[in-house]
């Protein structure tokens, strides 16, 4: 699975793709299958977004808890918000927070070794 994400241009949020707009929540991303088009054509529309957002790229999401998270520590961070427990996304809790302080994978997403690539 791979989700959709970015940062907001105006405050530098992270933000995830979802039917055509932007939320704050990763809980709430779009999911796309690793085969499905779909994710590349949402990855395209957002990508003409440029006065909304910066560098949007898919991610590669790993099964925690009975929830999705990111694979990449990263963007398991970025999800989360900042690092400090009672600060930013963290502080809200819930089962989607739990789920993305658990989960483990690789250190890198394609979607980011892709987008290093490109450049």
């Amino acid at each position: 699975m791979k989700a959709l994400t970015a940062n907001r241009l105006i405050d530098g949020e992270v933000v995830f793709w979802r039917q055509g707009q932007w939320v704050d929540q990763f809980a709430e991303a779009e999911l796309f299958a690793d085969d499905d088009p779909a994710g590349e054509g949402a990855e395209g529309r957002a990508k003409s977004q440029p006065t909304v957002v910066v560098e949007p790229y898919l991610i590669d999401l790993t099964q925690s808890e009975g929830l999705w998270a990111p694979v990449s520590y990263r963007e398991r961070i970025r999800a989360l918000g900042p690092t400090n427990l009672n600060h930013g996304k963290q502080a809200e809790g819930g089962a989607s927070v739990e789920a993305l302080r658990n989960a483990h994978g690789a250190a890198r997403s394609t979607g980011r070794v892709d987008l290093i690539k490109r450049k």
